[in-house]
């Protein structure tokens, strides 16, 4: 199985760099993944509610045209399903039996995800009622797929 996040915006603390980094070479000898960083469309300082949702509609574009017809896409929302490491486990390894080729998880930018890539998804997942910084969640987010991945191999991760 492949999997690809797509992210909105790039990472620039060292730190986030090499965190994300470890967790990528960890994941994979168990899958094949891809983390795509996509562009953080600019906004005014002090900006409309109009202006949010053009920029939240082009991040959205940007996403939507990185995914496929036949992916499988989790979005991470707040507003999503929320689950403890075994059961986001066995979602994965219930998509990979099932012949998911890929799946996609996304990170929306910093004023959220379309109505678009919202209604794509075929799963919508919170990590936490909490906000995170993207670089941080991204870290959480690789963490939970090795972690997924150990689950699913019996291995003494978990724990």
């Amino acid at each position: 199985m492949a999997i690809t996040v797509l992210a909105v915006g790039k990472l620039k603390e060292k730190y986030l760099t090499e965190g994300c980094r470890d967790y990528l070479k960890r994941l994979s000898r168990f899958a094949r993944i891809e983390l795509v960083e996509l562009p953080d469309r600019p906004a005014p300082q002090r900006y409309s509610a109009a202006q949010v949702k053009q920029v939240v509609e082009q991040e959205g574009r940007d996403i939507l045209a990185r995914i496929e017809a036949r992916d499988e896409v989790v979005a991470l929302a707040i507003e999503g399903k929320t689950m403890d490491s075994v059961t986001f486990s066995r979602m994965l390894e219930t998509r990979m039996v099932e012949g998911a080729s890929r799946m996609v998880f996304v990170i929306g930018g910093s004023n959220g995800l379309s109505g678009e890539v919202l209604a794509r998804a075929n799963l919508r997942v919170s990590f936490s009622p909490m906000t995170f910084s993207h670089g941080i969640f991204r870290i959480v987010l690789l963490e939970q797929l090795y972690r997924a991945f150990k689950i699913m191999n019996h291995e003494t991760y978990h724990k």
